[in-house]
Formats: C-alpha cells, structure tokens, sequence
C-alpha cells in the first residue's frame, strides 16, 4: 500500500516549483493556460477530463500527478464510485503495474475525502 502523503507531495511540489515560476515566468504561464484550455467544460465534462487526467497519471506512474487529480476530482463532485470505475480501465489497459497505482490513487482518494470532512 502506497505511504504517499499526497496532500504534502502536491504542497512540495507547488514549494519546490516556486523558484521555477519566478525564474520561468513565461513558461509557467503557458503551462497554466495550456491546462485551463484543455480541461474547461465542453463537449466533454471537467470531471470527465480530469478523470482521464488521472487514468493517464496511473498508468504513467506519476504520484504528483495522483495526488493532483485526485484533490480536482473531489473538488468536481466526483464520486468514489466514478473514480473505481476508471481505475479499473486503467488496471485492464495497464495491467499490474497501473494496479500498483490504483492503491496509491484510492488511497489517495480515501486520505484527501476524511481530510475534507
């Protein structure tokens, strides 16, 4: 089972990123666009957008990403429900190692909700 505190990977890495930004102004503010544009409502739902964030941060092994798309989904309305069913796409079309991830994500998920309550 992941020991990941994700609420403290997501505050590390805006911390370790600050410096990034400063020195990077132009490029940070393209990346923030660049998300802003891909996951705004349209034909497709925010919550459907960043639960397909999510599936590509499991099967990418990414834990920032986990934790980041995890805080968004719940911030989205998303239900535990919605999240297993996803997790399970990525476990059929990932295998053993997005497996591995859909623990980290539902612990994830599991930690941020009892935090929020």
């Amino acid at each position: 089972m992941s020991t990941f505190d994700h609420a403290g990977l997501i505050q590390g890495i805006n911390e370790s990123l600050a410096t990034f930004r400063k020195a990077q102004p132009e490029t940070m503010r393209g990346f923030s666009q660049l998300a802003q544009a891909s996951m705004a409502e349209g034909a497709l739902s925010s919550k459907h957008k960043e639960l397909i964030a999510l599936a590509i941060g499991v099967t990418q092994r990414c834990s920032g990403c986990i934790g980041f798309h995890v805080k968004a989904l719940q911030k989205l309305g998303a239900t535990r429900t919605e999240l297993e069913e996803m997790l399970a796409v990525c476990v059929y079309m990932g295998g053993g190692p997005a497996l591995m991830y859909t623990a980290e994500a539902l612990k994830a998920w599991d930690t941020m909700a009892a935090a929020a309550a």
